[in-house]
């Protein structure tokens, strides 16, 4: 692929990125994929041949990718610094989107069904590799049950924001980095 056609699959990339977390499976049409991009259908069904499932697929693992990256650089000084600078970090992110950029699998992990096999496998796979990570993170920082805690840190993280992004404010975060202060 030449350097047109590597720019080409970024542009409609980066809009079914965007489209798919602020408005979900459902809420995401090729239509507005390609409107957004600024490409013609010929070259989103020229890259993305599997269509929609896997243009979405293609893009959660691009997003979640991002959020791994954050949980692997994020530094504090032990887990509880550690999972209240995430909370933090996550919370600039949305509240920076003006409230759209939450969690960029919750929408389509709530919108696909048994025939978006390739969908939900994308969605699986970040969820397991974000708990991974934290885990990973919670061990060397020398908490006794990582597995626990990182289950239930990502749990609570999702939970903050929804709410946080229904309701427009960073209060439910803030709280929730609280509850997990509780819990390390």
């Amino acid at each position: 692929m030449g350097k047109k056609g590597a720019e080409t699959r970024c542009r409609l990339l980066a809009a079914a990125r965007s489209l798919v977390e602020s408005h979900g499976y459902y809420g995401t049409g090729l239509n507005q994929i390609l409107e957004i991009s600024g490409t013609p259908r010929g070259s989103l069904y020229f890259h993305f041949p599997g269509g929609k499932d896997q243009i979405i697929s293609e893009a959660i693992a691009e997003s979640a990718a991002e959020i791994s990256a954050v949980i692997e650089t994020a530094e504090a000084a032990d887990a509880r610094g550690y999972l209240e600078l995430l909370v933090e970090l996550l919370g600039e992110r949305l509240e920076s989107s003006g409230w759209t950029a939450g969690c960029p699998v919750a929408g389509v992990a709530l919108d696909v069904t048994p025939a978006n096999g390739a969908v939900q496998q994308s969605c699986s796979a970040a969820y397991s590799e974000w708990e991974k990570l934290l885990r990973d993170r919670l061990t060397d920082y020398g908490h006794p049950e990582p597995e626990r805690l990182a289950t239930a840190a990502l749990a609570l993280m999702e939970g903050g924001l929804i709410l946080s992004r229904a309701h427009r404010d960073r209060g439910p975060l803030r709280r929730i980095a609280g509850t997990l202060d509780t819990l390390v």
